[in-house]
């Protein structure tokens, strides 16, 4: 019977994890959402300029 008290082990512990977990989310507030996070990597990003460099600059001879 050591299984028992093994998976009570484990369930606390994911128990606590979970608290943890949603309270610093809770913290966050207004802030921040989980659909706004999920959406982050489709902002914009700002444009870049294109050969700037001299390194970019082809001569030709």
């Amino acid at each position: 019977m050591a299984v028992v008290p093994l998976t009570l082990t484990i369930s606390l512990c994911l128990v606590f994890t979970f608290v943890v977990f949603f309270l610093r989310e809770h913290a966050r507030g207004p802030l921040s959402s989980p659909e706004r996070d999920s959406l982050l990597p489709l902002a914009e990003e700002r444009p870049r300029l294109a050969g700037g460099g001299a390194a970019h600059r082809r001569t030709d001879a």
